[in-house]
């Protein structure tokens, strides 16, 4: 039977019959194979998600990925049996940013696939198919469920513009801090340092590409070219910005609580730092990780560590917050 997860709000959810929506002009529908759970999952069910960004009812998933099964008028009918992962912002498409390519600030306001629109904790998922990015046929869908933290991370890489030989570093050991050590180690780096707070991490790092992993409380150097911060923590982008040289490049992806401590700009005045932001991915972000994926340069199985039915949505939230380090990447599978 198909089934949808439906959070009626903060803290309530049930498991509904899902009946797939047909798709409507420029529309795909997908067959899901796999959903995984993010913090912002977790906030959504709890109800913590900042006003705007999240509206109940709600199937929640905006990390997935499946295959396309019908497609709407205008839609090129080769997509159908095709294995696709797809954006989640649910951009204009005409406004400025929109054309500029930049869009994850589309001014017609704020749309996203499992905040605001039904997402993918659910056997099928129908949206605009423009947002679909097609994958290789031999691709396995188990790790492509990781892409949409990965090409968060690629908007970070693309920003950070490492080239071969630079030293380059990662603040944070989380999903998001080992897709941004696969990225670098991509650009052939001359030095690749990780730095988090888990020792546990090591093993994972090294096996990325990192050539040097260090805790925050072990000494750090003070001259590397570029640094990509996930870790989100208070103090990470203190900590991201004290290792760059000089002109260095920092490219933050971590959301702090709020009233954080935050950088010095004294600081990034006088060390002339250029310092970039990322909230989403855009287009040109998602398109890289489908190529890096494909070419099997980007690795994301080993980050899944638990695999759990629709069935079990409550406990796969639990798991997401329980700050066991045996807890990765956790899926929810229709």
């Amino acid at each position: 039977m198909s089934t949808a997860v439906v959070i009626e709000s903060p803290g309530e959810h049930r498991l509904v019959p899902h009946e797939p929506r047909q798709p409507e002009a420029g529309e795909a529908l997908v067959r899901v194979h796999a959903s995984g759970i993010c913090g912002s999952d977790r906030e959504v069910f709890q109800g913590n998600r900042p006003e705007g960004y999240v509206r109940y009812p709600l199937t929640p998933g905006h990390e997935w990925s499946g295959t396309v099964t019908a497609v709407g008028d205008g839609v090129p009918s080769s997509l159908v049996g095709r294995k696709v992962v797809g954006e989640g912002f649910r951009n204009c498409q005409v406004c400025d940013r929109c054309h500029a390519g930049e869009t994850t600030l589309c001014t017609a306001g704020y749309e996203e696939t499992g905040f605001t629109q039904p997402g993918a904790m659910a056997t099928t998922l129908t949206l605009p198919a423009r947002l679909l990015h097609v994958l290789p046929d031999d691709a396995d869908l188990t790790a492509a469920a990781l892409l949409e933290p990965a090409a968060c991370i690629a908007a970070a890489a693309l920003k950070a513009r490492a080239v071969p030989g630079e030293r380059v570093a990662v603040v944070g050991t989380g999903t998001l801090g080992m897709f941004a050590v696969q990225f670098l180690k991509a650009a052939s780096p001359a030095e690749l340092l990780v730095v988090g707070t888990r020792p546990d991490r090591a093993e994972l790092s090294e096996r990325f590409g990192a050539t040097d992993f260090r805790t925050k409380d072990q000494q750090l150097p003070d001259d590397f070219d570029v640094v990509i911060e996930t870790a989100g923590s208070a103090d990470a982008a203190r900590t991201a910005a004290a290792l760059l040289r000089r002109g260095g490049r920092l490219v933050l992806t971590g959301i702090p609580a709020a009233g954080a401590d935050g950088l010095d700009p004294t600081d990034l005045v006088v060390r002339q730092l250029e310092v970039h932001t990322v909230f989403g991915a855009a287009p040109d972000a998602w398109a890289h990780t489908v190529r890096v994926f494909g070419a099997g340069l980007l690795d994301p199985l080993p980050l899944v560590t638990h695999e759990l039915p629709l069935e079990q949505f409550a406990q796969a939230i639990e798991l997401v917050g329980s700050g066991d380090p045996k807890v990765g990447k956790v899926l929810l599978r229709p």
